[in-house]
């Protein structure tokens, strides 16, 4: 029985690679969602499960410095709060709200898109 339960708990090494492609492979196509990326920054926007969503940007500066910013915004039912940094936790305003939005209908149509393709090409 324990080890059946730790096969749940603990998926293999080999799922776990697949989820973290998967998510790598739509995180860049979500950082794309949003304008040219310079050479020296990367960024990632992507679904993280059914209840988080995740914005990361790394960048150098002029000085070879690595800067590093993560949001998450996680969407509970009576609202999306977005937590920084700093780890503080805000409810998205009105505006907020609708970039979000917008930018969630847009990475949905451009997985479609990017995974459509790939599978035409299998």
């Amino acid at each position: 029985m324990l080890s059946y339960l730790k096969k749940i708990l603990n998926p293999t090494d080999a799922t776990q690679e697949r989820y973290r492609r998967l998510i790598n492979f739509e995180a860049k196509i979500g950082g794309s969602l949003f304008g040219k990326v310079e050479p020296t920054r990367q960024r990632r926007f992507f679904c993280l499960d059914e209840r988080t969503w995740v914005w990361h940007e790394e960048w150098y500066d002029e000085h070879k410095k690595l800067h590093r910013s993560t949001v998450r915004y996680d969407v509970h039912p009576n609202g999306i709060y977005k937590v920084g940094h700093d780890r503080s936790r805000h409810a998205l305003n009105d505006q907020e709200l609708e970039n979000f939005y917008a930018a969630v209908r847009l990475y949905g149509r451009k997985i479609e898109k990017e995974l459509n393709q790939l599978i035409g090409q299998a």
